[in-house]
């Protein structure tokens, strides 16, 4: 037991650039190498099935005169979803072309993967044996950036999706949608009439983490909203979402999430490279201040416990 009495535990976290998985004990800050070269440009990643998946954004054109990421070109459609399992070969679960830019993913815990493809404008789901490739929301290219797919949770207890569309850098108009996990009976991907807005006007919504009726999120938005972890409860059936509770602030473009419930600690990425425990005000650890699990110097964004 180290960091305050804190039981060792691992998260997996993704290292941008150059593509890795790491492993990172939560009580000491010791990192591992897991997958050395992850591809290019990691961002979602989550363990099910005895073996670790991610995606990826791929490899972006990139313009020399813009600077910062505006100089970044993610339309080509080489991102990918990719496996690993211990003492064996990285391995691809959809063909080189099937996707965009590969962001937050997730695990319905029966065997499916559904993750968001933010300049492909949807959100699709494989089974982990990279079967049954599907479109289950795609939405308009004429939206540009509003229209692009971010974060994402999935409830299969009561079948719902729940996602991100983060909207312009610092623009303030960020959204958390909900639909079925299912396309309804004579509707397409394109063309769904169960899509609810639960949130909007959000600083710049990224990842998503749903535990029973309580929905978290990072925030890479402007201050003093963004850039914060939040949470709040799920809304009912045609509902809207409550004002949600910050719960940490101050993060350098917050990006991956990972919460411990039993734990009352909520973990979080961001690109300065940094990994911060926040303990949950109403969980075992309330009271105890944010602390600085690792300081990695390099762009982290995907976080997951295993």
């Amino acid at each position: 037991m180290t960091a305050a009495g804190a039981a060792s535990k691992r998260l997996l976290a993704l290292q941008l650039v150059p593509g890795r998985v790491l492993e990172v004990d939560t009580a000491d800050g010791r990192v591992r190498t897991l997958v050395e070269d992850a591809g290019n440009s990691p961002d979602g990643v989550v363990a099910a099935d005895g073996a670790l998946y991610w995606t990826t954004m791929g490899a972006p054109d990139v313009d020399p005169g813009t600077p910062g990421e505006g100089g970044y070109d993610f339309s080509p459609r080489n991102g990918g979803v990719h496996a690993w399992s211990p003492g064996g070969p990285r391995r691809d679960l959809v063909q080189a072309g099937a996707m965009t830019t590969g962001k937050q993913l997730t695990s319905d815990g029966a065997g499916a993967l559904y993750w968001c493809d933010r300049e492909g404008h949807r959100i699709s789901r494989v089974r982990t044996d990279g079967s049954g490739l599907i479109d289950l929301v795609v939405t308009p290219a004429a939206e540009g950036i509003m229209g692009e797919c971010v974060g994402i949770a999935v409830d299969s207890v009561r079948g719902h999706l729940y996602w991100t569309q983060k909207g312009p850098a610092k623009g303030g108009r960020g959204r958390i949608l909900r639909a079925g996990l299912d396309i309804p009976a004579g509707q397409s991907a394109e063309h769904r009439t169960d899509i609810e807005v639960l949130w909007d006007h959000l600083p710049e919504p990224i990842d998503l983490h749903l535990d029973g009726d309580t929905l978290y999120w990072t925030d890479r938005g402007a201050a003093p909203d963004g850039n914060t972890l939040n949470r709040a409860p799920l809304p009912g059936p045609d509902g809207s979402g409550q004002r949600p509770q910050i719960l940490a602030s101050g993060f350098a473009e917050a990006i991956g999430l990972a919460v411990d419930t039993a734990a009352g600690l909520a973990y979080v990425a961001d690109l300065g490279g940094h990994i911060r425990e926040v303990p949950l005000p109403d969980g075992p650890a309330a009271g105890r201040a944010p602390r600085e699990v690792a300081a990695l110097g390099t762009p982290l964004t995907g976080l997951c416990l295993p």
